[in-house]
């Protein structure tokens, strides 16, 4: 790890002068991610701005009946609060499913939110990857993909985003708040991520040396009654091959509105808007819930190693949408 200098930042204007001040400079939250990649020598940051202590850790109601999130609060404490338990409870069960109990009590929401893919080609600096270093190669494609993409991948990147948190707020149409240097900007969670293309190693349209302040969940009666499910390879703490956060509102056992996103299949959260049209006004059963699976997953493209989760997420759709519609029907 090469030296580095660090600073506190005082308050959200100081810390984003901060940066513009400094373009290799990164912020620092809980520093789970960052860390680990500096380490290892994938990111090389000549300055740490740490946030950590900035006034962002509060969840609060918004006027129109959502909540918001600060982009300093822990993971842990994201878990615990009452009212994302109570309205928002997939958040909370995708939180949990996330690394192990100290790691949630550092990592932060926002930190979460820009975690690095953990594809072993990208983090080990001696292999080529065109996320780490633009034209150099996917080597992943031809390689080790047994847990990569098999929806919205490229010729250039076939790897998937790893966040658990993630795939429940696109779920519910979250908001990413933001600060910038020329004053504050928002973008839905769907627009966030960017597709992979040919340029991977852009990530995020957040503008450089921007700032997440916050998140927002905006109202969702439909989120009440959501899961989050999610399938590892070990019983302890890992992250998914496959998972899905899914909210489904049944009357007269007519599904009226659902939300579905996937994780560990893509590069970014995975929104399944094809599925959810074959949801709404359809019956809430087995049938509709299979058919639904496979609108979305029709444009899957698996490589020769990771076919199985094409199965995998249309089972584990089927399974989580039948636990909802059985509740619901309590």
């Amino acid at each position: 790890m090469r030296e580095f200098g660090y600073q506190r930042a005082e308050d959200v204007s100081g810390a984003v002068a901060l940066l513009a001040a400094d373009p290799d400079a990164r912020y620092l939250g809980g520093g789970t991610n960052l860390v680990d990649l500096m380490k290892t020598g994938v990111e090389r940051p000549a300055r740490l701005v740490d946030v950590r202590e900035l006034p962002l850790d509060g969840i609060e109601p918004t006027a129109d009946g959502g909540l918001r999130v600060g982009a300093t609060v822990t993971n842990s404490d994201l878990a615990a609060h009452p009212e994302i338990r109570r309205r928002y409870p997939a958040l909370t069960r995708a939180v949990l499913a996330g690394a192990s109990g100290q790691l949630r009590n550092m990592a932060t929401v926002g930190g979460n939110l820009l975690q690095r893919t953990r594809c072993g080609y990208f983090t080990d600096v001696s292999k080529p990857c065109n996320k780490r270093a633009p034209g150099s190669g996917c080597p992943a494609i031809t390689g080790e993909h047994h847990n990569h993409a098999v929806l919205g991948a490229s010729d250039h990147c076939v790897a998937v985003h790893p966040s658990d948190m993630g795939v429940a707020l696109t779920a519910f149409d979250a908001v990413v708040a933001y600060e910038t240097p020329d004053g504050p900007g928002e973008s839905p969670l769907a627009d966030f991520y960017l597709p992979v293309g040919d340029t991977p190693h852009r990530e995020t349209a957040l503008p450089p040396g921007a700032l997440i302040t916050g998140v927002v969940l905006p109202p969702a009666p439909v989120a009440a009654r959501s899961r989050y499910r999610k399938v590892r390879e070990r019983a302890s703490y890992a992250f998914a091959i496959g998972s899905v956060a899914a909210a489904l509102d049944v009357e007269d056992g007519v599904v009226r509105d659902a939300r579905l996103a996937f994780g560990a299949v893509a590069s970014r959260p995975w929104r399944a808007r094809a599925a959810e049209q074959v949801l709404i006004g359809a019956p809430a059963g087995g049938e509709t819930f299979a058919a639904a699976a496979d609108a979305e997953l029709a444009a899957a493209r698996p490589l020769p190693d990771n076919g199985y989760k094409v199965t995998l997420m249309r089972n584990l759709v089927v399974a989580v949408l039948t636990e909802l519609a059985e509740e619901a029907a309590r």
